[in-house]
């Protein structure tokens, strides 16, 4: 069976040498932050800081930090998940193998969570200051929650079944928060708790929230699940940790997880909002000051012997990266279920998930033709950009699998196939005015933006040049052209000032001139830089731009209110006035963990 608590994962995981103890005091503000990322680069273990600089809770970091950690954490429970997908794809297996299935009937009873009347959590109660204040970057508004379980109940119908568990950012002081009375609730579009707040505003009543810290590794996964409607999270968290979720309900609070370490309650007035962040965020920039729902705080219950668990986040990868690769192999086979004729999707980590997706489908509505282009693959783009959090991607590349294209975890490998085959005249398709994720500042507002799908489908086109052409000529005020794969090419241009510099470029060039070798140029701050690695090209990208007014071409055109152009797609990827910052190190603190993994500290050879 599975861990019943944080506590029991510990002392496993010490066991096993996959945890250390760092006994020197470190400070939560910045310090604590920037050991576990830098750990984490390292492939390196989970970190429990029995020493924390102004707090008497030991800190947990790094959990999560590898795959393999991940999948030993839940090693009891895999085989009954896996089965119980092959079963939703293929419901007679078990009749062809039943005595590989007789464990899904014990597995399916650990989805109801039981009720029982004491748990370790309500020994005793602290206050929100009395918390870690952990910061983990200079301009962070205050301290935060960075592995919260935020649980609500649908005001209309309480109870589990209506319930959402998720993990939203939890603001603990800073800005115009009262002190151990307020805190703030950050959560994004397209959030399970956006319907309960609905229905509280409709009822012009405060509806009750709470927050999770700790307790059953399970809790943490299931808070980012992507689920279908009609399975909570909670349920979830039995079927992942292997045992039923043992919930205690105070009287006139929402049950809360009898083995949690921490939990927060109170209620969140529909009518009010305060200013929440700066955040550093998972797209490696601050997510900037926005108004956000507030949780009046009434309770902070803990267990005697509480850890609090945290993760940082910023440009990945970070940990959060082995949470969507982990939750990759327990629902990649339901795709195609959710949504027919797709065959694959990857939400690309390094270009901060959301603004990259790419897809394969199916291409499957003219076989008879004698050259395939995208007409199925229209149709599936769209239900991939009407389903969940799918719906948030802003470039979506998506191929028909008849062309056998590579494998979409091999990025490089199939923007190349892609390129190989697009047609810039075809093959573009936007949505000018849309949503976009909520920490994505490159478009027009706060979740607003566009999106762009390129699908591209038949024969290969043309061969994709991995060297610069001999005479490149580049108009003034860009310059240091550099290859970032083949068939990109990255271009240095001067400080963003407005589009028409942008128009300036493309207008330089005809489309029969030897630049247009490269069907994919970025315009960016540092050429340099961005074609160092893959990553970087990808990060600087797709992050950086705005498909319906950061992309432009040479020789565009307009037919019928398609926009294409005749040569190289151009992407302005420069930092943008309205953008956020990124994120940077601070050397002071950099120096401190350096002095962790010198001989003698408590990291030696581990960073």
């Amino acid at each position: 069976m599975g861990y019943r608590n944080l506590q029991e994962c510990v002392a496993d995981l010490e066991r096993r040498r996959e945890l250390i103890r760092i006994e020197t005091e470190v400070d939560p503000n910045l310090e604590i932050g920037a050991v576990q990322r830098r750990v984490y680069q390292a492939g390196g273990p989970a970190l429990l800081f029995t020493r924390v600089k102004g707090c008497r809770f030991p800190m947990l970091g790094n959990l999560f930090g590898t795959l393999d950690r991940t999948r030993y954490i839940f090693r009891d429970a895999l085989d009954d998940i896996r089965h119980l997908v092959e079963l939703k794809i293929n419901p007679v297996a078990a009749l062809r193998n039943p005595l590989e299935y007789l464990g899904v009937p014990r597995a399916a009873l650990h989805l109801l969570p039981k009720k029982v009347s004491r748990g370790p959590v309500l020994a005793s109660r602290t206050t929100i200051d009395q918390l870690p204040q952990l910061k983990s970057w200079p301009m962070d508004g205050g301290p935060f929650v960075t592995l919260p379980q935020v649980y609500s109940e649908s005001p209309l119908r309480p109870g589990f079944r209506h319930s959402n568990l998720g993990m939203y950012r939890v603001q603990l002081g800073g800005n115009d928060y009262r002190l151990n009375e307020e805190v703030g609730i950050h959560y994004q579009i397209h959030r399970g708790i956006g319907v309960h707040h609905a229905e509280a505003i409709g009822r012009g009543m405060p509806f009750r929230v709470s927050v999770f810290v700790g307790g059953p590794p399970a809790l943490t996964v299931a808070a980012v699940m992507p689920l279908p409607e009609g399975l909570p999270e909670l349920s979830f968290a039995g079927l992942l940790g292997g045992r039923r979720l043992e919930m205690v309900a105070p009287q006139g609070q929402l049950p809360m997880p009898a083995e949690a370490d921490f939990v927060i309650t109170g209620t969140i007035d529909p009518a009010k909002t305060l200013p929440e962040g700066p955040f550093g965020d998972h797209l490696g920039y601050y997510s900037l000051v926005h108004d956000f729902p507030v949780l009046r705080v009434e309770s902070v219950w803990h267990r005697p012997d509480a850890i609090w668990p945290f993760t940082t986040v910023g440009r990945p990868p970070q940990e959060d990266t082995t949470f969507g690769a982990f939750i990759h192999e327990l629902t990649g086979l339901l795709i195609p279920e959710v949504l027919p004729g797709v065959k694959a999707v990857h939400a690309v980590d390094a270009a901060g998930v959301h603004p990259l997706l790419l897809a394969i489908g199916s291409e499957r509505y003219v076989p008879y033709a004698e050259s395939r282009q995208p007409r199925e693959l229209l149709t599936i783009a769209n239900a991939i950009l009407g389903n969940g959090q799918l719906s948030l991607a802003k470039y979506l590349f998506i191929s028909p699998h008849e062309d056998n294209p590579p494998d979409i975890h091999h990025v490089d490998a199939f923007l190349r196939f892609m390129l190989e085959r697009v047609d810039w005249r075809r093959d573009l398709h936007f949505q000018t005015r849309t949503t976009i994720d909520t920490l994505d500042y490159s478009g027009s507002g706060l979740n607003e933006g566009s999106k762009v799908v390129i699908a591209a489908a038949g024969e290969k086109r043309r061969e994709l040049p991995a060297e610069l052409p001999a005479g490149l000529r580049l108009p003034e005020g860009f310059s240091t052209p550099c290859v970032c794969l083949p068939g990109v090419l990255a271009v240095q241009g001067g400080a963003f000032a407005e589009s028409r510099d942008l128009n300036r470029f493309c207008s330089f060039f005809a489309p029969d001139d030897p630049i247009n070798r490269f069907p994919l140029i970025v315009i960016c701050d540092d050429s340099d830089f961005t074609a160092r690695t893959l990553n970087n090209f990808l990060w600087v990208t797709f992050t950086r731009s705005n498909p319906a007014t950061d992309i432009s071409g040479i020789g565009e055109q307009t037919r019928a209110k398609h926009w294409g152009c005749e040569g190289s797609l151009v992407i302005d990827a420069r930092i943008k006035p309205h953008h956020a910052p990124p994120l940077v190190d601070v050397p002071e603190i950099e120096r401190r963990v350096d002095a962790l993994g010198a001989a003698g500290g408590a990291l030696h050879g581990v960073i």
